[in-house]
């Protein structure tokens, strides 16, 4: 799997006040077509402090995983990347991160 890519601006669009910018008018079109599908877990917050504090927290965008085809985003700076703490504990984490985000979109 390739490394993320900044997106250019010529292909922007808006899906719920979120601007997400693609680095081809393909890549965006998918993206239109269903964006329920391609956008990133729990509204693109860090899926670690999601599971583990019901928080919202910034991520770094080239700290990823994909499961099952959806993008899940961490937190990667200063010396802390949450991904393999995620990794140690995917299923408790995936599953309160799940209660959580569903609480914070009532």
């Amino acid at each position: 799997m390739g490394k993320p890519k900044a997106g250019k601006p010529e292909f922007t669009t808006n899906y719920e006040g979120v601007i997400y910018r693609f680095v081809s008018q393909a890549n965006m079109d998918i993206f239109k077509s269903n964006p329920a599908k391609y956008e990133p877990a729990y509204g693109g917050w860090c899926a670690y402090a999601m599971g583990n504090s019901g928080e919202k927290v910034e991520i770094d965008p080239e700290t990823y995983k994909i499961i099952e085809g959806r993008n899940y985003l961490f937190y990667n700076k200063f010396f802390t990347n949450t991904l393999p703490d995620w990794n140690k504990m995917e299923p408790i984490l995936k599953k309160k991160a799940d209660e959580n985000w569903g609480k914070l979109n009532k």
